[in-house]
């Protein structure tokens, strides 16, 4: 891939997870709680995304994107360990809500993993800001 096409693409799928942020507080105004907790995991989804590509790195399956993201991330210390943990967390509760029938979720539970998620994303988007300097 081309460099502007790839820092192009870095850029719109960063954008996406911080719209999704957005979407997030729209979905919880509404009391749509399954959906806010869908919205959050791909929150971070997007966000490591991002940052995968810019390691030459893209799958469109979950938990390979998670897997990579620990490995690499987590378990050498780029990231905190439990800054990891908000990524399969919130996978996690996305898959119960999202495929579990009568699968519940609180208004508070929703808020900690929205409040949890936007850390992750604004940590993961610095760790692209600084990464796209070398690029360019």
């Amino acid at each position: 891939m081309k460099e502007k096409n790839l820092i192009d693409l870095v850029n719109y799928r960063k954008e996406k997870a911080i719209e999704t942020i957005k979407e997030i507080k729209l979905l919880l105004d509404e009391g749509l709680l399954s959906l806010a907790m869908n919205r959050i995991y791909y929150a971070g989804f997007y966000i490591v995304n991002s940052l995968a590509l810019l390691d030459g790195f893209s799958t469109s399956k979950h938990r390979l994107l998670i897997g990579y993201f620990n490995k690499n991330y987590i378990h050498t210390n780029k990231f905190d360990k439990e800054l990891g943990r908000i990524l399969n967390l919130a996978y996690q509760k996305r898959n119960s809500v999202d495929y579990q029938d009568f699968a519940t979720i609180s208004k508070d539970e929703v808020l900690a993993y929205f409040e949890q998620m936007k850390l992750f994303v604004q940590k993961v988007s610095e760790m692209i800001d600084s990464k796209l300097i070398h690029v360019t």
